[in-house]
């Protein structure tokens, strides 16, 4: 590390400590030519893969991108932003620990499926109708009864739910 004073490149790290949680690394050095002392923060840099979409374009993953996408489907739902970039955080750990360099948008997609159906059932279906372009009515009950049946939940329940007739996302 380059002195920030004099550019002498010979410095030594006194001090070191985590921050951030653990995410960072915290150092104090200091020149071996000038003396000055300073701080350098260190954390580890994640690459995100790039997202391939249907046509066979390759974008740069863009976290605001997927952001926007979960507060369109949680519009007006009860959920915490705390428990949104959870969700997100949770998504892109997902992605990263695959290790690939590149990610299908459908496996992107799926990933915010798993996300929405643990946070809002209502979140879920609307984002699904979306992803999945829904044409009837039929899907719509379809994706209820999938619901339902991997929750346990009564489809009549589920449906209150996603008609508005209940707000608690708890008994969804």
């Amino acid at each position: 590390m380059h002195c920030p004073f004099c550019g002498e490149a010979d410095t030594k790290v006194i001090d070191s400590r985590l921050v951030a949680e653990g995410d960072q690394v915290r150092r104090r050095r200091e020149c071996l030519s000038c003396r000055e002392r300073f701080t350098t923060f260190e954390s580890a840099e994640l690459v995100m893969p790039r997202v391939v979409k249907q046509d066979g374009t390759r974008q740069p993953f863009d976290e605001e991108k997927l952001r926007s996408g979960l507060m369109k489907a949680l519009e007006k739902r009860p959920v915490s932003i705390e428990e949104i970039d959870a969700a997100l955080n949770r998504i892109k750990f997902r992605l990263r620990a695959t290790g690939e360099r590149e990610v299908k948008s459908m496996q992107l997609g799926e990933e915010v499926m798993t996300e929405l159906r643990q946070l809002d059932k209502v979140a879920y279906v609307r984002f699904a109708s979306v992803y999945r372009s829904f044409q009837d009515i039929n899907e719509f009950k379809e994706e209820i009864e999938r619901l339902s049946a991997n929750s346990g939940e009564d489809p009549v329940d589920v449906a209150k739910v996603l008609a508005g007739n209940h707000s608690s996302k708890g008994k969804a």
